[in-house]
């Protein structure tokens, strides 16, 4: 078995590969992983200076992505419109002046609704133009996504059972059937889980209010109320795709899973505030009663 591990993009990658690469297969597909997440947070990360994102925040006018940003933005559209705005890149300046900003100053400052997408963004596969400078933020998918990428590099050179694990974000594949049982975190101690779930070449990704948490906030915001959702402690998707399991957790904050399920396939755990849960049927992890 190959193994990577690495920091990069804020948070602690794990690449386990079935095979028993060479030492220079291993030089040499490491270096492409390393070299696509530098470009992609070159592109979309907020908290660099020198960005594509900050160059954005700055100038208003048309911008270039990467070829493979169209799959992201649809997406990133889609949710805006089946959740009536609550998911939005433009929940960037309003994360900023809530304190989680490019130096974690935790600091919150007077808050704005953000503008609508039909009124700063326009689309057109590469191009995204911003109708005024604007502080955008791809959190709520690009962690995912960038799984997405890594793991199509990892296919690329053959591997075809592996697992990419980006801070919780993770997509597994195994062409021999066998599973991976994945620990579910406690909500409230991240030394604990409260369940198990085996997955098999799917991507899972999971989200709640403890990791990133200051003041009345953590780092899901409603653009609508300016406030985080505290109703529920942490949700959980599996879906074909980590892109997709990854914006999903986000949706769930604000809007049921009966409302993503009618343009969406996936399966999910939500556990509320009062510690009740709700799973869909073909969520099948073992949940721990005591």
């Amino acid at each position: 078995m190959t193994k990577f591990e690495f920091e990069a993009i804020g948070t602690h990658w794990q690449i386990d590969i079935q095979n028993n690469l060479s030492k220079e297969r291993e030089v040499v597909l490491l270096q492409k992983i390393n070299d696509r997440i530098v470009k992609f947070d070159l592109d979309y990360s907020r908290f660099r200076e020198d960005s594509l994102v900050t160059k954005m925040s700055k100038e208003s006018g048309e911008f270039e992505l990467s070829e493979d940003a169209d799959l992201m933005m649809m997406l990133y559209k889609k949710m805006y419109d089946v959740t009536s705005g609550l998911v939005t890149p433009l929940i960037g300046q309003v994360l900023v002046d809530a304190g989680y900003d490019a130096n974690y100053s935790l600091s919150p400052k007077h808050l704005t609704k953000p503008k609508t997408w039909d009124e700063v963004i326009k689309w057109e596969s590469p191009k995204l133009t911003l109708s005024e400078p604007v502080v955008l933020d791809f959190g709520a998918g690009g962690k995912g996504y960038l799984v997405d990428i890594v793991s199509e590099i990892i296919e690329g050179e053959g591997v075809q059972s592996y697992c990419v694990d980006a801070g919780g974000d993770m997509r597994q594949k195994n062409v021999t059937g066998e599973k991976l049982k994945v620990g579910l975190e406690h909500p409230d101690d991240s030394t604990m889980v409260i369940g198990t779930i085996d997955i098999l070449n799917q991507s899972l990704c999971g989200s709640a209010g403890n990791r990133r948490k200051w003041r009345n906030f953590h780092h899901v915001i409603s653009p609508e109320t300016l406030s985080s959702p505290k109703d529920i402690l942490a949700v959980w998707t599996l879906a074909d795709t980590t892109i997709l399991a990854d914006i999903l957790t986000t949706g769930l904050f604000f809007v049921t899973p009966e409302t993503l399920a009618k343009h969406f396939d996936f399966q999910y755990l939500i556990i509320y505030s009062d510690y009740s849960m709700k799973k869909s049927v073909g969520f099948n992890a073992e949940i721990f009663t005591s």
